[in-house]
């Protein structure tokens, strides 16, 4: 007859004691196996250091160019500096509209989870590689000496680049991590020019093994084209 009193008592207890770590959990979305890693943030952190990252990047590109030595004709072998000016040039436009880009699709993107910082990682990961990809190419110009690697591998930098864009694009997409206030056909209007972009520099990439100089002349058309607004680049105002 008196043994219900003290279970009573223990069960009050447990349930107080257990309260603070189900508040915990209810907050991470009701359930009590909710994963940490997919929790939301917001996307300021994300952008601030991608324009870091890129504002870096451009600015190491131009330590790639090395003067002439004082053994001869300056002005000789500033003009032979050619293909520094040109790679420099091609790589400093190609970053830009690609922050350019990265702006647009997060000007869309609401939410950033653990997968979205990791693919923006590994994108900030390749873009840091081009200032590497542009000295190769440059010297390769400049000394004629192994040209269709130095263009493929320069080529294989940028479609790269294009793929992480499309991952990450496709991956917020596909998580209903995009705004609301985005409508369908503009999504798959700057899908449709991401997935382009990526074909576009393959192809550059396979005919620059085949000759050189037609790879080259596809990415400088890749950039002129790409600095053109996406349709469907600003998103509507939230009500």
């Amino acid at each position: 007859m008196t043994t219900g009193a003290p279970r009573s008592h223990g069960n009050s207890a447990m349930t107080r004691w257990l309260r603070p770590p189900l508040a915990t959990l209810r907050a991470f979305g009701g359930r009590t196996n909710a994963d940490p890693a997919a929790a939301h943030r917001e996307t300021v952190r994300l952008v601030a250091l991608s324009d870091g990252v890129f504002a870096i990047t451009v600015t190491l590109l131009v330590l790639e160019i090395r003067p002439p030595s004082g053994d001869q004709n300056l002005l000789h072998g500033l003009l032979a500096l050619w293909p520094s000016y040109l790679a420099y040039a091609v790589t400093f436009l190609f970053i830009g509209q690609v922050w350019a880009n990265h702006h647009v699709m997060f000007d869309h993107i609401r939410t950033a989870d653990r997968i979205v910082l990791l693919l923006n990682t590994l994108l900030l990961m390749v873009v840091a590689f081009l200032p590497f990809a542009t000295s190769v190419l440059a010297e390769a110009l400049r000394s004629t000496y192994e040209q269709r690697t130095a263009v493929v591998f320069y080529g294989v930098a940028f479609a790269v680049t294009a793929l992480m864009f499309n991952a990450l694009w496709r991956y917020a997409r596909r998580h209903r991590l995009v705004r609301e206030a985005t409508d369908s056909e503009a999504m798959t209007a700057i899908g449709s020019r991401f997935l382009l972009a990526l074909v576009w520099l393959t192809v550059a990439t396979l005919l620059g093994a085949l000759i050189p100089a037609l790879g080259v002349v596809l990415i400088v058309a890749f950039n002129v084209f790409y600095w053109l607004p996406i349709r469907g680049e600003s998103p509507r105002p939230q009500p």
